[in-house]
């Protein structure tokens, strides 16, 4: 079901275990929070550290935009969340994080857009889908540096290595400032997505349908459609309203924002075609 705020954010999320025995990915479609868990560390230990990572921002949720403080708050303390469960299981568990938070800054609204691991945030463009996180992963850190293609990412046999999660001893996260768009729809998923369909397909579905419900749950079907491997969770975003397009996001002390010289702060990252 698609929930819309007062502050003008409507979301839907739907997630399936897909080929695997237990779900242990997690999601919040709540405004101001789409955000996106997946979790490792064993059946139990995964769907506890996914788990702990969304409770973390669910309290963010109540419909307006939050400071950007705030978000670094819950990100903290999903970090806590995490070392607990490590602590109560005994063991070493973890998660991605990745998605959307609305937030205003310097009086104007905007999307905190926020990743850990290799989930991923994708805008939807008339049409044109771009990816606005950046991988945390030893494939990826392959393909930067040109000893791989992303072709050969899909398959290579360190696909699922992660650099960096919830739950390891690396502090920060990444975020940018990415502006409210008429129009600009954010499509948030764990790798169960990616790993059965590619992204100008997922960049069609997302174009059909209207309704953030019905996109979700069509995208986690396409990937089950595929036999999916692994557990598939798929939020999407849409806002109402709009940043001012003279708004400038500087200053942005915490973390580095989507903006280039000229201060256009549209994602910038590889665009499917």
């Amino acid at each position: 079901m698609t929930q819309e705020s007062p502050a003008r954010f409507r979301g839907a999320g739907r997630t399936a275990v897909g080929g695997r025995q237990r779900n242990e990915d997690a999601f919040v479609a709540e405004a101001p929070v789409f955000i996106v868990a997946d979790g490792m560390g064993g059946h139990i230990g995964g769907a506890e550290a996914a788990q702990a990572t969304v409770h973390a921002f669910r309290a963010l949720a109540g419909g307006e935009p939050v400071a950007p403080e705030e978000v670094a708050a819950a990100h903290l303390a999903a970090r806590g969340g995490v070392a607990q469960v490590c602590e109560d299981l005994h063991g070493d568990a973890g998660a991605t994080l990745t998605g959307a938070i609305a937030v205003t800054h310097a009086g104007e609204p905007w999307w905190m857009v926020i990743n850990v691991g290799d989930s991923r945030v994708y805008a939807l463009d008339g049409g044109v889908l771009t990816q606005v996180t950046h991988d945390h992963s030893r494939v990826q850190e392959l393909v930067d540096s040109g000893t791989i293609s992303e072709a050969q990412a899909l398959v290579h046999p360190d696909r699922n290595l992660l650099t960096r999660a919830i739950g390891d001893d690396y502090p920060e996260m990444d975020a940018w400032l990415v502006r409210l768009v008429p129009g600009r729809r954010l499509v948030i998923a764990s790798d169960g997505l990616m790993k059965e369909i590619e992204d100008p397909v997922i960049g069609r579905i997302a174009a059909l349908h209207g309704d953030p419900a019905a996109c979700a749950e069509a995208l986690v079907d396409a990937a089950l459609a595929m036999a999916a491997r692994d557990n598939v969770t798929v939020v999407v975003a849409d806002a109402l309203g709009a940043t001012d397009p003279a708004a400038d996001p500087a200053p942005w002390p915490e973390w580095p924002p989507v903006a280039t010289e000229d201060d256009d702060t549209t994602p910038r990252t590889r665009r499917a075609s």
